[in-house]
């Protein structure tokens, strides 16, 4: 067997070794494995999720051979959450794989506490009744859910958890943590030593753009009265001021600092983002708050004093143009106050725990340290019940939604699914599963659409007649090309949510394969 880190070397770059030690301590229930089951879970499996449990009562049919490649002509009659185990289980022996050959709609019915051994639940293809059953349960069993569903060519994600926090949230694009426009003392001190009006070139040309900017930010504060420059010609004006600094033209040094001059504009302080973080009333810890609002807890606290306004520093700097001994000096300079800024939360946290009676050292150094690094970056996520968006989803924004260009074919199709699992309880099939029915659940599925959006006072004349027909079009069918990018898009939630890291979507996913797009509804 391969070792795991050569085996797992790939995604271990994205989610690091803690990432991946999650993945392999997590156990996930699937609900239902026909193609979106199914393609959910092979994604985990190659990941290497610890356990999967497959429930499905059903046995493997002549169509399911069409649309689900973890089936084949020798497990017709078989049942299909056996057969779809042995195939998951053939791609990666280290996943402890088993199967329950048992309708998930009457598990939900009569035995929920069976959820409660699972880190993660995902179900698939159920319809609103049982969504929301389950969606009860596991929010009070603290289990994550996700729903995952295909239908013809329009594709429902949603993740259901009352709170889900993230620290390691890796943002593509972040600004720096390099405190040029509140420089702490040993920063300024450290370029008081250098001058950039040195006659010499070689020095002149290597001398790091940090140091450039902090210096240049100022003498431009000692002529402003200590303001930063704000307005576009300010901005230009501090711009030049660098660029007059330059001794020859081809100074790398300069230039960068002259693209970089904007890290200079940037509001002091905390973002809007972390500011509400650290007002939520969590932060009013007791013995029972996570880890987590801990650490914020004390963040708060340190901000307050110690970082007069500012997070702990991240402690990290960029490449850029420079003498290996200066790089080398400003970097220790970062790390040592980055160091401090941890020693300094560290005991913040030890001192909190000790306060709500928990032992001081029952959250590691590493998780703190982690904490510090990440505090700028940090967030929460939480969802409401699926039958709270059901019965009363923001009625605005969903008329929005409707009437809406970019969102109104979503939105459309959001509100046609639901219509069509009310059809379902109402005629006991889907609508077009019978081709000579078709006219007649045309006029069945608008009138209920109508009915559903009445019952939620929205307006019904934005509801399209084409998607109406479109939707009876599918008659429930489960298309595997759809399953597969519905399935694709379930798991990497998953992977997010069970590592930790990365943030995950925060409203219900509508996959729309008639325009090739997609969106997310925040109901």
């Amino acid at each position: 067997m391969a070792e795991p880190k050569v085996k797992y070397d790939r995604q271990l770059r994205i989610w690091g070794e803690q990432g991946q030690a999650a993945l392999e301590k997590a156990s996930v229930c699937l609900l239902n494995c026909g193609p979106t089951g199914s393609e959910t879970l092979k994604n985990l499996v190659l990941g290497g999720v610890g356990s999967i449990t497959v429930v499905d009562g059903s046995k493997v049919e002549v169509g399911d051979l069409g649309n689900n490649f973890m089936v084949d002509e020798s497990s017709v009659g078989e049942s299909k959450a056996k057969c779809v185990c042995a195939f998951l289980q053939e791609l990666n022996d280290a996943v402890k794989a088993k199967f329950i050959e048992d309708c998930p709609e009457e598990l939900i019915e009569t035995n929920p506490s069976f959820f409660s051994q699972f880190t993660l639940v995902i179900a698939t293809q159920l319809v609103e009744d049982s969504m929301v059953k389950l969606d009860r349960i596991c929010r009070e069993g603290n289990i994550i859910l996700i729903f995952a569903r295909s239908y013809g060519l329009m594709g429902l994600v949603r993740i259901s958890v009352k709170e889900h926090t993230v620290i390691e949230s890796k943002p593509d694009h972040f600004l720096d943590d390099l405190r040029l426009n509140n420089p702490w003392p040993e920063l300024t001190r450290f370029t008081e030593t250098i001058d950039l009006n040195t006659t010499d070139a070689v020095v002149h040309k290597h001398t790091p753009y940090i140091v450039i900017l902090v210096k240049i930010a100022e003498e431009w504060g000692n002529t402003h009265g200590g303001n930063l420059p704000s307005t576009r010609e300010e901005k230009r004006q501090f711009k030049d001021l660098i660029k007059s600094k330059m001794i020859t033209a081809d100074e790398e040094n300069y230039k960068e600092a002259m693209e970089a001059s904007y890290k200079v504009f940037s509001p002091r302080g905390i973002g809007a983002n972390l500011q509400k973080i650290i007002d939520d009333s969590c932060t009013e810890v007791d013995s029972n708050s996570s880890d987590f609002w801990v650490m914020v807890a004390a963040l708060k606290e340190f901000i307050a004093s110690e970082g007069g306004g500012e997070t702990p520093l991240e402690g990290s700097i960029p490449d850029m143009t420079s003498s290996t001994e200066l790089y080398v000096n400003l970097q220790k300079t970062y790390q040592a106050k980055a160091e401090a800024d941890f020693l300094v939360m560290e005991q913040r946290v030890r001192n909190l725990l000790k306060k709500i009676g928990r032992d001081p050292a029952s959250i590691s150094k590493a998780n703190i340290k982690s904490f510090s690094k990440n505090a700028r970056k940090l967030a929460v996520c939480r969802y409401r019940l699926i039958e709270e968006e059901f019965n009363s989803p923001v009625q605005s924004e969903l008329q929005k939604y409707l009437t809406n260009e970019d969102h109104g074919t979503a939105a459309g199709l959001y509100i046609l699914l639901r219509a069509a699992d009310r059809f379902a309880v109402n005629y006991n099939k889907f609508p077009g599963q019978f081709d000579s029915e078709m006219d007649e659940d045309i006029s069945r599925l608008k009138t209920t659409a109508v009915g559903l959006l009445n019952d939620l006072g929205c307006n019904s004349s934005a509801l399209s007649e084409d998607l109406i027909n479109e939707m009876c079009r599918y008659g429930a069918s489960e298309l595997h090309v759809v399953s597969a990018f519905v399935g694709g898009v379930a798991s990497q939630e998953v992977i997010k949510l069970i590592t930790r890291q990365f943030i995950p979507m925060s409203g219900t996913f509508i996959f729309n394969g008639i325009d090739n797009n997609s969106q997310l509804l925040l109901l």
